[in-house]
């Protein structure tokens, strides 16, 4: 078979991703001879396309689950997506908006078949752009969140929670997000420093009598809901305040004035208005201190009835009146700039309400215990291990989990009403009639939190609550690769829902990843234009080079930043390989034969070397991956495969397969074959594409290499000694070129080479491959001498234990040669002075930016390396010396 001339990566990756597939090469067959491997995927949400952030998570998953499977592993890397309540829920309310409609206006039965629409047309875009990227699941189980077996393991959830009280339903103030129209987790609402104002203001004395009480607060449209003004117990200022009633300003409305250890006396006056209905901590206090709740702000974010004269504004448009009122009544005191945190929805960016409504929780203290618990005793571990405190403190300060959204879109809450005699009902089937009086019943109209559902993802797509086979066989999974940025939203509550639900944790290892950010190391968004679209980069660079790129730079827990040019750059590395390959088919087809690698002893120095370096490298990269660290083991190929195999080794036997000695070349060819193959394999789990279709060029047993066995380091291949010599070979080779460089000296000139050994040992060895140095510097001879001739006018250097000349005795007019090297060096000598007078110019350093002090202090390093080449080549064309 032939390998083409040029690779383009799009002829190949389409037909090798359809046909892996077709094939079912990576469906998990249960075998009981084989180690199982589980791994299920973070969904991805059906709203629309992979980013570079998917690219990166999947491409890791995808390098470990081929890697597993190569050992033999029995590996299910289990598929699917994820409804995605909120985001999907917009995505067509978009479109409903375009047509100049709403889902109100359809009606929910109408808008959920519409979202299933979309679901159905749009939703499995995604999957095809992850089997674009190589990834090895077993498409043969993909799951959806909302498939009928996953929305009974919900309900059937939902309802063994309610029934041990792990699950309740109460009036509590919530985030609430104006513009998605739904309560929002603590983990969904964002919370971003901004710098507002801090408003101090008068509270009159209801009976007239003193000042009042200043109060300090950030929020003037809240006061509306005051049903209290509290101080610290311990505040002395204000002893004689606490029992009296104030008057909450433009309201009319007296409240009383009340000590609370909550109020912190360094915070402005040390007197704060309570508003239970629209702050976390005021609600806490009024439950406490039987405070009423006035609800002044409504869903919409517009005052309500009970703000009087402000009653449908938007509370930002009466933040403003309510402030211009103060001042006019003489109760504002003070106005100063206040940074403080405020919380947006993670979703829109819209900043959220608190509000009081009726909502449904997860009480998750005992589950938090639990999931806590099994990562301090070791039954999951966090890599990097920093992570585990990060994961600990999160679980200790964890708070109730509101699990209601107020949405159409998702798994409905399985609970029911009676209206005629009040009861509810929750069952994880639908009820025919009230439990109590046989009256109709109407089902609670919110959805569940997304990550509800997601939270059972481990062991519900194993089909729970049926004790299934694979369940059985593959929970525990193995495996979670996923981002710090999820690890409160989605891996602690499917650590405690896995605890909870199969007494087991759902994963041994989490391996946390950074952040894929751009090349300055900002993160990508729309808004900044600095995203980067996978498929425009998969079809510019090849997704190999993607892939290759994603792992180069996964450092554990450190962000990612990306630059086109990496791609660029491992883009024509994938052509190197290829290149590579393709010269050794040709070898290979020239004269067939026995490819068995023939005993060291009948090796050359360098074959012994490839395949000690080859067997080596199995080694570290079986090592790096164990420990995830796709990054040392993308790095530890890409310099065995670019720097030894191919800059090295490839150019060593091409003499030997041009020459007589037919068991030479024999043997080379053999060694080639050995070590194309062993590279294949090792290569394949970062770069599936080129790999499979190089492999299949050249004769294999097995019918794809992603299920070809993974090499195993072979101790005896290994050759310290050989690996020893071979490093001394290769250094005085690179210090014969560049000094043949340096002296200037034709590329295509044939030259003479003396090497002085420092050891007798050195000397052998430099004589024993004296043909090989002369092939590799171009030289018509490689001769060991004991000591160089004194009058010898050569380009000299040393290499460790060795030191080189190369006689320029015809090589190029000394004289001339001379004169045009010290016209260069007194140039450079003027250029360094120059930069020594400036860099010595104390007014530079102190007004010049930072960057621009760096790059002259660069520039003059510059000067000084090419001041040293000049001398050190002077010397040698006059005999003076060694050069560097």
């Amino acid at each position: 078979m032939t390998i083409e001339r040029e690779y383009r990566p799009e002829a190949i990756e389409a037909r090798w991703a359809a046909e892996w597939i077709e094939r079912g090469v990576f469906r998990a067959r249960g075998e009981a001879d084989r180690e199982p491997f589980c791994m299920v995927i973070p969904p991805p949400n059906v709203t629309g396309n992979l980013h570079m952030g998917h690219v990166l998570v999947y491409t890791l998953h995808d390098v470990i689950a081929r890697w597993r499977r190569m050992q033999g592993r029995d590996v299910l890397w289990l598929p699917g997506t994820d409804h995605a309540g909120i985001a999907t829920q917009m995505v067509v309310e978009r479109e409903l908006a375009r047509e100049g409609t709403d889902r109100h206006a359809i009606g929910r039965e109408a808008f959920v078949a519409r979202v299933w629409e979309w679901k159905n047309l749009y939703g499995a875009r995604i999957t095809q752009q992850l089997k674009r990227l190589g990834s090895s699941c077993d498409w043969s189980r993909e799951r959806f969140t909302m498939d009928e077996g996953l929305s009974r393991a919900v309900r059937l959830v939902f309802v063994r929670l309610y029934d041990e009280g792990l699950i309740y339903r109460d009036r509590y103030i919530v985030n609430w997000c104006p513009r998605c129209q739904t309560a929002l987790s603590d983990l969904e609402t964002i919370h971003r420093p901004v710098v507002g104002k801090l408003w101090t203001i008068r509270y009159p004395f209801a009976d007239g009598k003193g000042k009042g009480i200043a109060v300090a607060t950030t929020r003037p449209e809240t006061m509306l809901g005051d049903s209290g003004v509290a101080v610290h117990p311990d505040d002395e200022r204000y002893a004689s305040a606490v029992g009296r009633s104030v008057t909450v300003p433009l309201t009319g409305r007296t409240v009383p004035v009340v000590a609370d250890p909550f109020v912190d006396p360094s915070f402005g006056t040390g007197a704060v208005k309570i508003t239970p209905a629209h702050d976390p901590n005021d609600f806490a206090a009024g439950r406490r201190l039987g405070l009423p709740e006035i609800v002044v702000i409504d869903p919409h974010a517009k005052m309500t009835a009970a703000a009087g004269a402000y009653a449908g504004m938007d509370r930002f448009q009466a933040r403003k009146k309510i402030v211009q009122e103060l001042e006019a009544q003489g109760l504002l005191v003070e106005v100063k700039d206040h940074e403080h945190a405020v919380g947006h929805c993670q979703r829109c960016d819209t900043v959220v309400e608190p509000l009081v409504s009726m909502q449904w929780f997860v009480k998750v203290g005992p589950l938090a215990e639990r999931a806590s618990e099994a990562v301090k005793d070791g039954r999951t571990t966090f890599v990097p291990a920093s992570w585990t405190k990060v994961y600990q403190e999160w679980m200790k300060n964890i708070h109730d989990w509101c699990i209601s959204r107020q949405l159409w879109w998702g798994h409905r809450i399985p609970a029911w009403y009676c209206d005629a005699c009040a009861t509810m009902v929750v069952a994880a089937d639908e009820p025919r009639a009230c439990t109590r009086c046989r009256g109709a019943l109407r089902q609670d109209e919110d959805v569940l939190d997304t990550w509800f559902s997601s939270g059972l993802w481990p062991f519900s797509t194993l089909g729970w609550p049926e004790r299934t086979p694979d369940l059985a066989r593959y929970y525990p999974t193995t495996l979670l690769i996923t981002g710090f940025d999820i690890i409160f939203f989605w891996v602690a509550r499917m650590m405690m829902f896995g605890l909870k639900f199969m007494d087991e944790v759902p994963f041994r290892d989490v391996y946390i990843h950074g952040l894929v950010r751009d090349a300055e190391g900002q993160k990508m968004s729309k808004s900044r234009g600095n995203t980067t679209d996978p498929e425009e980069v998969q079809a510019r660079y090849g997704t190999d080079a993607v892939r290759l790129t994603m792992a180069m730079l996964a450092a554990p827990g450190n962000d990612i930043p990306l630059a086109p040019e990496r791609m660029e750059g491992y883009r024509a590395f994938a052509n190197k390989l290829w290149n590579a390959c393709r010269f050794v088919l040709l070898k290979l087809e020239d004269s067939p034969g026995a490819t068995e690698v023939p005993p060291p002893e009948e090796l050359s120095l360098t074959d012994r070397w490839i395949l000690s370096r080859a067997h080596r490298t199995i080694q570290e990269v079986d090592r790096a991956l164990e420990q995830y660290r796709f990054d040392r083991a993308a790095d530890i190929l890409y310099h065995f495969v670019w720097h030894e195999f191919c800059d090295w080794y490839i150019e060593c036997v091409k003499p030997e397969l041009l020459g007589s000695d037919a068991g030479r070349a024999a043997a080379a060819r053999a060694v080639l074959s050995h070590v194309v193959d062993t590279t294949l394999r090792l290569l394949h789990p970062i770069m599936p594409f080129i790999t499979e279709e190089l492999w299949q060029k050249f004769p294999h047993e097995g019918e794809y290499l992603a299920t070809a066995a993974w090499p195993k380091a072979v101790e005896r291949a290994q050759d310290a000694k050989a690996e020893r010599d071979m490093e001394l070979l290769q250094e005085l080779v690179v210090k014969v070129r560049n000094l043949r460089a340096e002296a200037g000296i034709d590329p295509s000139r044939r030259i003479e080479v003396l090497v002085h050994a420092e050891t007798p040992r050195n000397g052998k060895l430099v004589a024993a491959e004296s043909a090989l140095l002369a092939a590799l510097t171009r030289a018509s001879s490689v001769t060991v001498v004991d000591a160089f001739p004194p009058d010898l006018v050569a380009a000299r250097g040393v290499a460790r234990g060795l030191e080189a000349a190369i006689p320029l005795a015809g090589l190029l007019d000394v004289q001339a040669e001379t004169s045009r090297l010290t016209k260069e060096l007194d140039r450079v000598l003027r250029d360094v002075d120059a930069r020594n007078r400036k860099l010595a110019n104390e007014s530079f350093l102190e007004r010049a930016p930072a960057e621009v002090v760096a790059k002259e202090r660069a520039i003059q390093q510059e000067l000084l390396d090419k001041k040293r080449r000049i001398e050190a080549t002077l010397a040698s064309l006059t005999g003076g010396g060694a050069g560097a």
